[in-house]
């Protein structure tokens, strides 16, 4: 009867620390030759990412964790939000790496602002930050005393491509939209001045600007009130691919596939297709697989040398088409 009871407590104890974790990658067991205190020494790498249920951060994750696998020079625990919405969590989960005992913490801010008095802490704290995909804000960081290198992509020149592919389909004078993400968001903002650089350089006329949250249905509910609003929609700017399906889904439902464009970001397999089959136009490609790897290089690059100064380093960003597909 006892060891049923320890069973069943044991299994209780797993799935605790399996929500808490997300995920845990490190080495099981010394390899030969290998002393069991070298193991304990390596660092511990906390991952945190925005939503989960977004296609992109599952494949963030998933790089991270095969770059762990293959380098085996650390361990490395990652998680991420439910969704984009749910800033508390977010700093939870900053304050739970930390006292967990990591020492480095590479995160994409689901805000830039909200994050950054959590993140402080954290370094204060001694730990290693390094910011990915959504970049903090610079004058918050300054307020707060603190420094926070950015590894990742220059999303208004990304989107600014991207734009300026769907401006050579239109012509001058031609309505667009443009569906924002987080208006607190970075990358948000960054996305939506490359899509109005395009399209003031097109000489395209931008009829409204909306935020859906990065969200899917969001952005389907607001894209139905837009066509409704502007029978003479040309194309719709989704400042990512969630978006952007939800804005094909609601193009489809009032049958004007063939009269409105529709462009995103991100890449990801959802919108390839889609892009094959001549429903979406092009979205950029800003390699999720390999982003929190970046971010990962630089903390350990930090960890190994702390006198070494870590600068932001741009990542790259492609444009994606239905050529560069085949």
């Amino acid at each position: 009867m006892k060891s049923k009871y320890l069973n069943i407590l044991c299994l209780i104890y797993a799935a605790f620390i399996f929500q808490w974790v997300g995920c845990t990658s490190s080495n099981d067991s010394p390899s030969p030759g290998t002393a069991e205190s070298d193991v304990m020494e390596q660092p511990r790498i906390g991952l945190i990412m925005k939503s989960l249920a977004n296609e992109f951060f599952s494949t963030m994750q998933e790089g991270a964790i095969q770059h762990q696998s293959a380098n085996q020079s650390y361990e490395l625990i990652c998680n991420g939000i439910k969704d984009e919405t749910d800033l508390a969590r977010q700093v939870a989960l900053v304050d739970e790496m930390v006292a967990s005992g990591v020492n480095a913490i590479v995160i994409a801010p689901a805000d830039s602002k909200a994050l950054i008095p959590a993140l402080r802490r954290a370094v204060q704290a001694g730990v290693v930050v390094v910011n990915i995909d959504n970049q903090l804000d610079k004058s918050i960081m300054e307020q707060e005393s603190v420094s926070i290198p950015f590894v990742g992509p220059d999303n208004r020149s990304g989107a600014k491509m991207v734009g300026s592919y769907l401006a050579d389909q239109l012509k001058p004078g031609d309505q667009v939209a443009i569906l924002e993400g987080k208006t607190t968001a970075f990358n948000g903002v960054q996305r939506r001045l490359g899509f109005e650089d395009a399209a003031r350089d097109a000489k395209l006329e931008i009829v409204t600007s909306q935020s859906a949250d990065w969200e899917t249905n969001k952005a389907n509910g607001l894209t139905i009130s837009i066509l409704s609003e502007y029978p003479n929609l040309s194309a719709i700017m989704a400042s990512n691919d969630s978006m952007a399906l939800g804005a094909v889904a609601a193009i489809k439902s009032l049958n004007r596939t063939d009269q409105v464009k529709v462009v995103g970001f991100d890449n990801i397999t959802a919108i390839q297709e889609l892009i094959r089959n001549d429903i979406v136009l092009a979205t950029a490609d800003q390699h999720a697989a390999d982003l929190a790897v970046f971010g990962i290089e630089a903390a350990l690059q930090q960890l190994g040398d702390q006198n070494a100064e870590l600068l932001d380093v741009q990542t790259p960003v492609d444009l994606i088409t239905k050529e560069t597909l085949e």
